[in-house]
């Protein structure tokens, strides 16, 4: 081997020896959520005092309870013909057991096979679960047949939450800022810890005219902004009592300032809510004529008036609408290891929301969908924290995100679609859909593209480790949102929302 030779081997071999120890690729941390001295979570606000809200506090009993195998009460076999009936005076037979201590009814156990169902299927009472043996083609599968748009299964209670007279007092702060857990109010002599209050932030019309919803770009059908619309109503329980500050147990998600209305606290009842309610195991398809078809099964599971319930190991496919839809008064619930596939519609406006939250304090976790349009979506006013973690989706039609009409506190964690995730001013879309929310953060996501603007007033919206194109969005000259990391690798913590869950055990050892 002459001389050049020996160089030009050397040389490659030190180049496969650098190869070979090449530095991984460095962890970082966003500046708004740090790791202090004991690895705890340290919090960065800005000038207001506005930091990115805790949203461990979500799903089932606040995450603080795993969800229960209850005892099975009722087997059913699929029968020949229609099963709706049979499942119906079941639900309805269990419905009139007395509750057990651990609060549940029981479970009904549906064995694998076919269940072809013409209606919908209620459950309106505390502490039953329907369960299959699975929920691939050889478990448990429940069919909506016929040419009706429908909800195949209906999780609801009655009524709706009812004030308690007397108990309403005014937050005296001028301005409570986001994530905060506590506020000074007027006169605290008729609360109490334990109390389930109403946090009550009403809509006003300067609030709108700064938001610059009362001058929506019109078309035919756009509705401007109307402060009576816009009334959230946060529920909360109180978990601190210190002369007029009081501590609650979920944090602020949009700034309380008393220049827009200020916020109220009262005390209610919701005696027709439904608590302790389970679907899990279950496979549901739809019946359908063609791929755009629109006469079929819409919804495979709805849910309202319920809180602390869940839904786990079901797949839904060929349904116009939804594999689950939380109503705006469903609270605490748990969506988990689910999927929501081949939806069979019209690839248009309301339709294929593949799960869709209107509620508040819910977690959707460990999620796939594929061919929907808006797969992890919140509706109008729909009220945070509620967080969606780890979830798939493919084959998209629209995007992922807050659809329209103002959504207050959500997590979209480690969400990796083929699609979008965008959180804007949507403007004259729909009926004037406008600013699409608030306190919207995207944490290690992975995109197609992504717009996330922040709006005029009332908050930020966090775009933080988003790997994935940065788009403008539909309209321009909207203010920029907290982008910080794009395309870079490795933050840590990972999951915003493990890491607060942890956090939060940690605190309460």
């Amino acid at each position: 081997m002459n001389r050049l030779n020996k160089i030009f081997f050397l040389l490659c071999g030190g180049l496969i020896a650098l190869s070979a120890f090449k530095q991984p690729i460095k962890a970082w941390h966003s500046k708004f959520v740090q790791e202090g001295k004991n690895q705890e979570l340290v919090y960065v606000a800005d000038e207001n005092g506005n930091i990115i809200p805790d949203f461990s506090r979500v799903g089932y009993h606040h995450g603080d309870r795993e969800i229960p195998d209850v005892a099975i009460v009722k087997t059913l076999t699929a029968p020949d013909g229609d099963a709706t009936q049979l499942i119906q005076q079941t639900i309805d037979e269990v419905s009139a057991y007395p509750m057990q201590k651990n609060g549940f009814r029981g479970a009904i156990l549906l064995k694998k096979g076919t269940y072809k169902i013409s209606g919908t299927i209620n459950v309106n009472a505390n502490g039953i679960v329907l369960r299959g043996e699975g929920d691939d083609e050889k478990g448990t599968k429940l069919i909506a047949t016929g040419n009706k748009q429908r909800s195949l299964i209906l999780v609801s209670g009655k009524a709706a939450p009812t004030e308690i007279k007397g108990s309403r007092t005014a937050i005296t702060d001028k301005y409570v800022p986001t994530g905060a857990f506590s506020f000074r109010v007027k006169n605290a002599d008729n609360l109490k810890v334990g109390d389930k209050v109403i946090l009550y932030r009403p809509g006003t019309r300067q609030w709108i005219t700064d938001l610059q919803m009362d001058r929506i770009l019109e078309r035919s059908g756009t509705k401007q902004w109307q402060p009576e619309e816009y009334n959230l109503s946060y529920e909360r329980q109180i978990t601190q009592i210190k002369g007029d500050l009081i501590a609650i147990d979920n944090p602020v998600v949009m700034p309380l300032e008393a220049k827009y209305g200020g916020a109220e606290l009262f005390k209610y009842t919701f005696e027709g809510r439904l608590t302790e309610v389970g679907i899990e195991g279950i496979r549901f398809e739809s019946e359908f004529s063609s791929d755009i078809a629109e006469d079929h099964g819409w919804t495979a599971i709805e849910m309202n008036n319920i809180e602390n319930g869940w839904v786990k190991n079901v797949t839904a496919k060929y349904f116009g609408y939804s594999c689950v839809w939380l109503q705006n008064r469903a609270k605490n619930i748990t969506v988990i290891d689910s999927k929501c596939l081949d939806a069979k519609s019209i690839i248009t406006g309301g339709r294929r929301y593949s799960f869709n939250n209107n509620g508040q304090q819910n977690l959707f976790m460990n999620l796939e969908s594929e061919d929907g349009r808006h797969d992890y979506v919140t509706g109008a006013r729909t009220c945070g924290p509620n967080v969606f973690y780890n979830c798939k989706a493919r084959k998209t039609h629209a995007d992922i995100g807050p659809h329209h009409r103002w959504a207050t506190g959500t997590l979209y964690d480690n969400i990796d679609t083929d699609g979008e995730i965008n959180i804007q001013d949507r403007g004259n879309w729909g009926s004037g859909h406008g600013w699409a929310g608030v306190t919207q953060v995207v944490w290690n996501c992975k995109v197609s593209a992504a717009t996330v603007q922040t709006p005029w007033v009332s908050g930020k919206n966090y775009a933080i480790g988003v790997q994935g194109k940065k788009s403008e969005g539909r309209l321009k000259g909207r203010p920029e949102s907290e982008w910080e990391g794009q395309n870079q690798k490795d933050l840590q913590p990972t999951s915003l929302y493990l890491a607060q869950k942890n956090n939060r055990k940690k605190i309460n050892k």
